[in-house]
């Protein structure tokens, strides 16, 4: 029996059947496609949330060595973008799907956020005041009196601008013996350059800092008009390299004055020009120790080669405690008074390389075990060497015991030549060097300082691709040095390059402790 059959028993008129038919049919119609409305909007919630659950994986999922507190990988923008849109067309959907055909859309509770940080108070300042219209009362004419002020503070930027700094010298003569007078030039630590400090300061924090090949800056400077050829720029990177050569020098000098450092080596191409290709040179990375009370120093030495003999030439007579890894180059230096400190992280990075491939229990056990010793250390963060070798004494050394008995009853059930015994015999082999940085609040636990100085290199060497030559290599290591230091004291870069270039050519060398990178005791 269909709707107008049932409606007959009413005895509705023609018309009002009519009618009655037509609105039921379209409220059924409406409703299968409100049906498929919200069918296809499940799917797309759906969609987006499984989206959004991947994305907060790559974001906030661990990944890292250890297993237990470990530390978060750093997030790039364009996954923080990517998150955020999703999240934004997640909340759209939910609100559509939500909102009803007759009901008003629910206001959605407010997650608690942290909020705007406020914009750096050494920034610059600039007031723009937006006064109403008139001064008079659009009610009822009346003066208006100030009763207060909204302030909001938008972060701005003015471009790099290229100007040109023009020297004018007035010269004076004396009529009656027809001396002349004039104040002597500016002196500048390139003779005859057109360049100044600042942008010759440009140019080193670009290419160094920035990792900008010279033909993008190159580029830059075209953008504005100004014709800097890279053959221009890389005169300017040479005569620099040079020039800062005496600061360098000191900077070495001072590193070799701690008693611990930590120490590592990254290869880099060299063009070969009488074979027409690259070859492979070093550079060395050195860097001051983190927990003592010395100053935040790293040195780069550029050298041809990694034999250990380049090691031993830049520590000359130093003696103390060297963080490094198992390469055998090194091995010269402890036969001496130098003090062996190995690196944990490498010892953990075995194990949970293991566990990642193939699920090792035995390798999660390692690295469980080294990861309380890591939560040990985040423990004595900021406590004085005194305070953090109690600690270590008090619950590391325990550990680094247990560690090593549970290791070598380990490896008595484990065949051969197999990866969790070469991981196992790796640890036991150096296992007084790992050990040693519990009898000392001084000591790191691993060379992760260094490693993260010599990142950027790695960043840098895919801009480069090679350096020019040995010397051209050496001058790299020079900037790069002074460069990285000024940021690890928290030294603005380019500032500090600016005003050195400045002072350099009439600078006393007496004084050169004055001008490197490093923050001068109060």
């Amino acid at each position: 029996m269909d709707f107008a059959t049932e409606l007959a028993a009413f005895d509705p008129s023609p018309e009002r059947l009519a009618w009655m038919e037509k609105r039921v049919g379209g409220l059924v119609e409406g409703a299968r496609t409100r049906a498929t409305e919200i069918h296809w909007r499940d799917v797309k919630i759906e969609k987006l949330t499984l989206e959004l659950a991947h994305l907060r994986r790559m974001k906030f999922g661990v990944k890292s060595e250890a297993l237990i507190a470990g530390n978060r990988d750093l997030f790039d923008e364009t996954l923080a973008a990517d998150l955020a849109a999703c999240e934004a067309r997640l909340a759209e959907e939910r609100q559509a799907a939500e909102m009803g055909p007759h009901q008003p859309l629910p206001e959605k509770p407010k997650r608690e956020r942290a909020g705007r940080q406020p914009l750096p108070a050494q920034l610059p300042r600039v007031e723009h005041r937006h006064e109403p219209e008139t001064c008079t009362c659009g009610q009822c004419g009346q003066a208006l009196v100030l009763i207060g002020e909204d302030v909001t503070e938008k972060l701005n930027i003015v471009p790099a601008e290229f100007f040109v700094d023009r020297h004018i010298y007035p010269k004076y003569a004396c009529r009656p013996c027809a001396t002349v007078t004039a104040a002597p030039a500016v002196p500048s630590v390139i003779d005859g350059g057109l360049a100044a400090p600042a942008l010759l300061a440009w140019v080193m924090v670009g290419k160094y800092i920035d990792h900008l090949p010279l033909y993008r800056l190159e580029q830059q400077a075209a953008r504005s008009g100004v014709s800097l050829s890279r053959s221009t720029l890389a005169d300017w990177v040479g005569r620099i390299g040079v020039a800062l050569e005496p600061l360098g020098d000191r900077l070495a000098e001072l590193l070799r004055k701690g008693t611990m450092l930590h120490a590592d080596e990254t290869p880099v191409q060299q063009l070969d020009p009488g074979k027409g290709k690259t070859r492979r040179a070093y550079l060395w990375a050195y860097r001051s120790n983190t927990l003592g009370n010395d100053p935040p120093i790293v040195v780069f030495d550029y050298q041809p080669g990694r034999a250990g003999v380049h090691a031993a030439n830049f520590l000359g007579d130093w003696t103390g405690a060297l963080m490094v890894d198992d390469f055998a180059g090194y091995k010269r230096l402890f036969r001496g008074e130098a003090i062996e400190l190995a690196c944990m992280a490498h010892a953990r990075r075995k194990f949970f390389d293991l566990h990642k491939a193939n699920g090792s229990p035995i390798a999660e056990e390692a690295v469980c075990r080294i990861g309380e010793l890591y939560a040990i250390e985040a423990e004595a963060k900021g406590k004085t060497p005194e305070d953090r070798a109690l600690l270590r004494k008090t619950y590391s050394k325990p550990r680094l015991d247990a560690l090593q008995l549970w290791l070598l009853h380990t490896r008595k059930s484990v065949a051969d030549g197999g990866a969790l015994a070469k991981a196992i015999d790796y640890s036991l082999k150096r296992w007084a060097a790992f050990a040693r940085y519990a009898e000392n609040g001084a000591y790191p636990i691993d060379n992760n300082p260094v490693e993260n100085a010599i990142r950027p290199i790695c960043i840098g060497k895919k801009n480069w691709l090679f350096a020019g030559s040995e010397a051209a290599g050496k001058r790299a290591a020079v900037i790069q040095s002074l460069l990285q230091t000024a940021c690890l004291n928290g030294i603005e870069p380019m500032a500090w390059l600016t005003d050195s270039l400045e002072k350099l050519p009439s600078w006393p060398n007496r004084r050169i402790d004055e001008l490197l990178p490093i923050k001068q005791p109060v």
